[in-house]
């Protein structure tokens, strides 16, 4: 059922966005574009993708507490958030706590 929905979406998209022709798409993604370089928006995405980063960290903190112990050296060697002489930062901007 989902299936059929998603198909009629997709073709009603499709009808309604070739009927509005190029020049409304060029209208769209102008207004997209100024949206997209607006600061506060910025400020935004950089806010959320440092939480994001910070969460992923914890995360995988947790992930190596409970089974770094439990794996093999073959894989602790190439994870660097299972390896603890390595640094904690994993060049992703996410850290190890």
């Amino acid at each position: 059922m989902w299936k059929l929905s998603l198909a009629v979406g997709l073709a009603a998209g499709y009808v309604l966005g070739s009927r509005a022709g190029r020049q409304r798409y060029d209208q769209i993604a102008k207004v997209t574009r100024q949206i997209a370089q607006s600061p506060k928006v910025q400020d935004a995405t950089d806010r959320a993708r440092q939480q994001a980063g910070a969460v992923a960290g914890k995360a995988a903190g947790a992930v190596a507490d409970r089974v770094g112990d439990h794996l093999p050296a073959a894989v602790t060697d190439r994870v660097p958030y299972f390896n603890r002489s390595r640094p904690q930062d994993d060049g992703w901007g996410t850290f190890r706590p």
